[in-house]
């Protein structure tokens, strides 16, 4: 899996009200809000549940900043839970994501700072900000620590970028080498920045051009002289240079994926005002019932959409490749229509027309060449491909069992056994499984546990993190050898050393077979794909395997019905044309449980909401001490 340098920490998700305490521009582009108040600190929320005292110790943290909606006097707010947060849906929040520039924690301060240009929430909101003014936010949920084990940095970023640049050189080392590119609107927007004699700093001056229409900043760092030993690179800004970038330096320049990190803070595009309040956007366009109902079953869109993906149109296009006939050459395709498809394209606003013939790609259309949507939408992708299964659903509602053989030629099991597919599946499953692997090991769960056993996809990532956090625990992973293939490389490349890597050992064996005796077992989503009476079975066998005392924590999403949710649907139909299966409402999965003959003995919530179930057989275990 990509790695990053930069170690992780991760905290509960609190809702916190500050007031505004001063109000400093520190350019004609930059204005300074200093907050402050009481929930800064520890305190006990509304509904009784204590909360921790804000914190932020990485350069790049972000809070989410609530909002109100135009003509409205009070914001939308969540819920606070016990371990995090409930946002109401209808309406949504309105919230936007800021870095913190500066906390201290003993002046109760806290410095969020606002780029000045165009139409939006948090513009308007700091250009008309006073002492006084109150303000509702959450966050930082994580923290990085400043990279590790690498030579020097490359830090490219835009204004909006410029906050988290410059505390990030506050945090450095007197004796980091760094190479900085700062791209702003005008000279007088250059701010002050913390000098360091190894630290280069190069600002860009667009001189009038709008952000987002230059390709300064991208062909400035690929001009740039490149340094000796190991770089690590964080870039931020518009998404379009941000993706630019990336690619130069992943591609041209070989990095490792896991050492440039890339966050794309805004994406140039058409702004419509509020009727309210002109200086805000509006925040949601209300449609007919018709138009709903329309846009529900459009059917073209996905399938032109998953189309262009398939032919490569997006990549090319944001690649320099836009001619209709350089583009057919290009995907191995007729001319004439290809040219329908673009028009098409064109049509629902993904493309437009920079030249008689040539294309370019809208702002939703830019999206398309982001990898994870990419890789959802592409019949090869390890999500595209689970996708085709939907195909199938008449057949699976109408027998209740798996239609994607039916549809693909081969049952989804024998996808899985591909070692390319399982690889490509596994990678995308590692890139989640950090923050919460860290929670549950900071969580208590382990602390009794000497040997644990996993069953998870993210199996890799999660013994990691627990064999680096309790230094007397081995862990066996279980996996079917497709699986235990790719997790035995990924071990072998992790940062875990010699004596954390021998307490992690990998046994090719099914969820259905008992494994070695052991404290605990972790089974972590792996029974939606599984029928009822085989999850039983795969539950069983886990206790099976349990030394005196021993339990089986169990991480299982499932479907609350009485607040339905699209996403959770979906997965639901299809996870019943895939695997035969679906979710099961909390209900169904406490069934599974009983007959398994299993007792839920706690329920707990982690990080930002895993729920945990701590499961204990019903009859005492006998098994003999594992030696």
């Amino acid at each position: 899996m990509p790695r990053t340098a930069r170690r992780l920490t991760v905290r509960p998700t609190t809702l916190r009200q500050v007031e505004v305490l001063r109000v400093a521009d520190l350019s004609s582009g930059l204005r300074r809000i200093t907050l402050t108040g009481a929930q800064l600190g520890a305190f006990i929320s509304s509904n009784g549940f204590r909360q921790p005292a804000f914190e932020s110790t990485g350069f790049d943290d972000d809070i989410r900043l609530l909002f109100c909606h135009p003509g409205a006097s009070v914001p939308v707010l969540p819920v606070q839970l016990e371990n995090g947060l409930d946002v109401p849906r209808h309406p949504r929040p309105l919230s936007r994501e800021y870095t913190v520039r500066r906390w201290d924690p003993d002046a109760g301060e806290l410095d969020v700072e606002f780029v000045r240009h165009g139409i939006g929430v948090g513009t308007t909101w700091a250009a008309r900000a006073r002492p006084g003014d109150a303000l509702h936010l959450y966050g930082p949920s994580t923290s990085r620590a400043l990279p590790q084990h690498t030579d020097w940095l490359l830090v490219a970023g835009d204004d909006t970028a410029l906050p988290a640049i410059a505390r990030l050189l506050d945090q450095l080392p007197e004796d980091t080498r760094a190479q900085v590119f700062v791209e702003v609107a005008e000279a007088a927007h250059r701010i002050e920045l913390r000098p360091l004699p190894r630290v280069e700093v190069t600002w860009l001056v667009r001189d009038g051009a709008e952000a987002g229409t230059t390709t300064l900043l991208v062909d400035t760092v690929r001009g740039s002289t490149w340094w000796d030993g190991r770089p690590f690179a964080w870039v931020a800004g518009e998404r379009t240079a941000v993706r630019d970038l990336r690619r130069h330096l992943l591609e041209d320049r070989r990095m490792p994926k896991g050492d440039v990190e890339f966050t794309g803070y805004w994406r140039r595009g058409e702004v419509i005002a509020s009727e309210i309040d002109d200086a805000v956007p509006d925040p949601e366009k209300s449609v007919t019932p018709f138009e709903r109902l329309h846009e529900l079953t459009e059917l073209i869109r996905p399938i032109a959409i998953r189309t262009a993906v398939e032919l490569g149109v997006p990549d090319l296009i944001s690649r320099g490749t836009t001619g209709v006939a350089d583009l057919a050459v290009a995907t191995g395709s007729d001319e004439r229509a290809l040219g329908k498809l673009l028009r098409y394209l064109q049509s629902i606003g993904l493309l437009t027309t920079t030249a008689p013939g040539r294309y370019g790609l809208t702002p939703v259309g830019e999206v398309l060449t982001v990898d994870f949507m990419a890789d959802s939408l592409h019949p090869r992708g390890v999500r595209g491909r689970e996708m085709l299964g939907i195909l199938g659903l008449v057949g699976s509602v109408r027998s209740g069992r798996s239609a994607y053989a039916s549809v693909t030629g081969q049952a989804f099991a024998d996808v899985r056994a591909e070692q390319d597919y399982e690889d490509r599946y596994l990678d995308r499953i590692a890139g989640f499984q950090s923050a919460p692997a860290l929670a549950i090991a900071a969580s208590g769960l382990l602390t009794d546990v000497r040997h644990l056993v996993v069953h998870s996809a993210g199996a890799g990532v999660q013994a990691q993190e627990f064999v680096a956090a309790h230094p007397d625990l081995r862990v066996t992973i279980c996996a079917l050898p497709a699986q235990a293939d790719w997790l035995r490389r990924d071990l072998a490349d992790s940062d875990l050393d010699a004596h954390q890597r021998e307490r992690v050992t990998v046994l090719e064996q099914s969820i259905f077979e008992a494994g070695p005796a052991a404290d605990a077992v972790l089974i972590a989503r792996a029974l939606q794909p599984l029928p009822d009476p085989d999850a039983t079975h795969a539950l069983r066998r886990a206790a099976d395997g349990l030394l005196p005392g021993g339990r089986v924590l169990l991480i299982e999403e499932t479907f609350d019905t009485g607040d339905l949710d699209e996403h959770d649907a979906e997965a639901d139909l299809l996870a019943l044309t895939v695997h035969g299966s679906g979710m099961r409402t909390a209900a169904e999965l406490d069934a599974v449980i009983t007959r398994a003959g299993l007792l839920r003995g706690a329920t707990h919530t982690v990080g930002h909401g895993t729920t945990v179930h701590d499961l204990r057989p019903t009859a005492p275990v006998t098994r003999p001490t594992d030696l």
